[in-house]
């Protein structure tokens, strides 16, 4: 049985929080290359500027990954950018985490928040540890973002209101997550989606031996394909906040 489409034609407004400059870019950059051109507003938020990236001193790589940054979100069409100066590499889980992440939700009103997995492991290895802490952080500040009564300077001194995002999405690629939708990506959202990861061309000639983005991206687009019974597509873990509990309706 094939996964079944995410209902995006519903979407108005999504929020991706990650911990770095290029997470977003190793495929689910493609996914957003097809909301925007449908109209649908995405924004970035970064928790890290990835200064701990490169070998260069860190003002130095932060400069260079927040325009490499910017050149990416150009591409896929993301105008509203938003960088935190958490410390990169050492990204630690709390309330200031969790403030300035339910600060944005609040602030960009999203009805869609997209965050990051959270497993310590995975198929490919070990979950680098900023990816852990930013994607349970960013579970915690969504309920915290609904709720009056957290962070209530947020709403009594900087003018904004409560919020709660209808859609929870974790992205991932086939074999790595128990995803229970995709998005179809085939055809000039797959190119954008390397062209975004290109985009990050000092980051990726620090890497060692790191294979060309047009190499792996359109491979990796593929696998989740099949899962879909489509030519490309990205993958995501979703949750409606809005929908009963599983087990409610296994009761009825």
């Amino acid at each position: 049985m094939s996964l079944p489409a995410l209902p995006d034609e519903t979407f108005r407004r999504v929020l991706c929080v990650v911990a770095h400059p290029d997470d977003m870019e190793y495929g689910t950059s493609a996914a957003v290359a097809r909301w925007t051109a449908r109209g649908i507003e995405v924004g970035y938020l970064l928790l890290t500027r990835g200064e701990a990236g490169m070998p260069n001193p860190p003002e130095e790589t932060a400069r260079i990954r927040l325009a490499e940054q910017r050149a990416a979100c150009a591409t896929v069409g993301v105008e509203h950018l938003t960088v935190l100066q958490h410390p990169d590499g050492v990204l630690v889980g709390g309330l200031d985490l969790r403030r300035d992440i339910c600060r944005e939700i609040r602030r960009f009103t999203p009805d869609v928040v997209l965050g990051t997995p959270y497993e310590i492991e995975t198929p490919m290895g070990f979950n680098q540890s900023d990816h852990r802490v930013a994607g349970l952080a960013v579970i915690d500040a969504i309920n915290d973002a609904g709720n009056r009564w957290i962070f209530p300077e947020q709403i009594d001194d900087e003018g904004l209101a409560t919020w709660s995002p209808r859609w929870l999405l974790i992205p991932g690629i086939a074999g790595e997550l128990d995803a229970t939708h995709g998005v179809d990506v085939t055809g000039r959202p797959v190119q954008l989606g390397v062209t975004s990861l290109e985009a990050h061309s000092e980051y990726l000639a620090a890497i060692p031996e790191h294979p060309a983005p047009a190499d792996f991206i359109p491979k990796i687009l593929a696998a989740n394909g099949k899962l879909m019974g489509v030519e490309h597509a990205v993958l995501f873990r979703a949750q409606d906040r809005q929908a009963p509990p599983d087990f409610l309706e296994d009761l009825s």
